[in-house]
């Protein structure tokens, strides 16, 4: 390697070690301001390392924590299931679609694509669900929306497909009497593990962090997510205080109820699971973007 590219190499990756850590700074800000005073946050602003340690905001998240762990539980199946479903349709539609040859071709890929564009808008698409599927207060609520698959998604896994998978490996299969079943469940998907683990992990942060279908569908507590239940917790505390401040009461317990600091801890367990799940991801991500962006 000559002096030059050492030099770009150097600056690189120097470029790219400031860009991770702006990206890192705001976690920390957010785990250290979960952990200060509520009067430390609002006297002395955001630190890096809290001014003075309290858990108060974790110790009110706590006193819900049967709570917590129910729309945890309600959450984790939710997007296990969710993530698993949503997949395989993809990688289905995906495939077929990646067969130029295959009957409707050009009118299933526009059909994909226009999705892209356009939808049919909250009140058609809330009709649709109460109405037609009566999904209203079941776990179907938070499940099905998010198994519609998304456009993006099966378009990427098609370019995959059309890129990356060998055809003489696949025609071989198919003389040997494989079907495309076989061809796909046996063949297809093992050598499509990086587009599979990225479109993964993207549906599995979007059922995550869904908290828009449990605030349109979902009015039974039982059935709240993390999301929804935490924005509600917080909801609730922004009540508390502005009656007790237009009142003019003098309770104490309202009084020092964590604002600030139960916000940045709500955020910190809403993320949690997600960030100690993407490290067993990451090595996929690259390969499966590179290998899904390129036109089929």
């Amino acid at each position: 390697m000559n002096q030059a590219n050492r030099t770009w190499q150097w600056i690189s990756h120097t470029f790219l070690a400031v860009l991770s850590i702006l990206c890192i700074i705001p976690f920390v800000l957010l785990f250290s301001a979960s952990l200060s005073s509520e009067d430390s946050i609002l006297q002395n602003g955001y630190s890096f390392l809290p001014k003075v340690f309290s858990f108060d905001a974790y110790e009110y998240l706590a006193s819900s924590f049967s709570v917590i762990g129910r729309a945890y539980g309600i959450t984790v199946i939710v997007t296990a299931v969710g993530t698993t479903v949503s997949l395989l349709m993809t990688a289905m539609l995906g495939y077929a679609l990646s067969k130029k040859d295959m009957p409707g071709y050009r009118v299933y890929t526009f059909l994909v694509f226009f999705t892209l564009l356009f939808n049919g808008g909250l009140v058609p698409t809330y009709l649709v669900y109460t109405q037609l599927f009566d999904i209203k207060n079941t776990l179907w609520a938070l499940l099905l929306p998010g198994l519609l698959m998304n456009g993006f998604n099966v378009l990427l896994a098609r370019s995959f497909f059309i890129n990356t998978i060998p055809v003489p490996v696949l025609e071989s299969a198919r003389i040997d009497g494989a079907g495309e079943y076989r061809l796909f469940f046996q063949m297809v998907l093992p050598l499509s593990l990086p587009i599979m683990a990225t479109i993964g992990l993207f549906t599995g942060i979007m059922y995550w962090n869904d908290w828009n279908n449990g605030l349109i569908y979902i009015t039974d507590p039982q059935l709240y997510s993390v999301q929804n239940l935490l924005n509600q917790i917080m909801q609730n505390i922004e009540a508390l205080k502005s009656a007790n401040s237009a009142y003019g009461s003098a309770s104490a317990n309202i009084k020092d109820l964590p604002g600030e600091t139960a916000r940045m801890a709500i955020a910190v367990i809403g993320i949690l699971p997600i960030m100690i799940a993407y490290p067993f991801f990451q090595r996929y991500f690259v390969k499966g973007i590179a290998g899904g962006a390129v036109k089929g």
